[in-house]
């Protein structure tokens, strides 16, 4: 029997309503060898999500569903857990909350950030993976089933923290003094020249240092300072997004390479070559 005409045309809106306020979602990976505890942090004027802060174990995975616009950023905390007190800290990317879910806080630098901008201009999304307030681990995004713009994977593959310039390594005290982040110049120095600011403040008076370059080698995909766009940010319409923590750096290369619009990443041994050789000409230190 055919179906009443009221009844179709209302059928019509609905699917037409419900594709208006289709979201998208975050898929948050954990491939570390530990615990690590995502954080998220919405936007000004941007929607809150269903949470802000949780453990995620090694090996399992967690599906966070998005509005269709939003904006924001996330990390991973490693090293967490309670004092005597009851109050919840995390040796890097901590929030300040006292408690697992961040309550209208950032993380603390040094932390590796996603950084994403949903239904933006020509209904993209743009999202990138920042080193601007130092590293602590490796991240990788990649964009599923997206239908316009680049959706390139972006990210930084490379352990940084063991070859970090030991003016920016952050060390842990109770780990045999091992590193287990890595400062941006800015938070080490606090000079203009590095943080962008002041007589800096514009792209063409703020230049790479030899500390983000330093960055930007070992990860040419992710920002490295503030005016590193050009190479940094990426598109994608209609995605949903994976975000891997300690990404498997050998598949990772692969899902890299698939797309030609960005370089590839170098080897850990070839980073650590380049450090080297900055390190015998006396380029890595504190003030040059």
């Amino acid at each position: 029997m055919d179906r009443p005409l009221p009844l179709l045309l209302a059928t019509v809106f609905t699917l037409l309503l419900l594709s208006d306020v289709e979201s998208t979602s975050f898929k948050l990976i954990n491939k570390c060898r530990t615990t690590v505890w995502p954080g998220l942090l919405s936007g000004a004027g941007t929607a809150q999500l269903p949470t802000t802060g949780f453990p995620l174990h090694s090996g399992k995975s967690k599906i966070i569903p998005l509005p269709k616009s939003w904006s924001g950023r996330l990390w991973a905390r490693t090293l967490c857990g309670f004092d005597s007190d009851g109050k919840f800290s995390c040796l890097t990317g901590d929030c300040g909350s006292g408690k697992v879910e961040c309550i209208g806080g950032g993380a603390k630098p040094p932390a590796t950030l996603a950084e994403f901008t949903l239904n933006g201009a020509d209904g993209l999304d743009f999202y990138d993976v920042s080193l601007v307030d130092g590293y602590n681990i490796p991240m990788l995004i990649v964009a599923k089933g997206g239908r316009r713009g680049g959706c390139a994977a972006t990210g930084c593959l490379v352990d940084l923290n063991g070859a970090c310039p030991s003016e920016l390594r952050v060390a842990h005290s109770g780990g045999g003094g091992r590193s287990v982040a890595c400062r941006s110049a800015c938070e080490a120095f606090n000079a203009p020249q590095f943080c962008c600011s002041e007589a800096f403040s514009t792209p063409d008076t703020c230049r790479p240092s030899v500390y983000s370059e330093y960055f930007k080698h070992a990860c040419p995909r992710a920002y490295s300072y503030a005016y590193d766009d050009k190479t940094s940010t990426f598109t994608c319409a209609s995605a949903d997004y994976l975000i891997i923590f300690c990404p498997l750096p050998y598949t990772s290369q692969k899902v890299l390479s698939a797309k030609k619009d960005g370089a590839e990443l170098p080897l850990v041994n070839k980073t650590m070559m380049y450090l080297r050789s900055r390190r015998a000409n006396g380029v890595l230190s504190a003030g040059r």
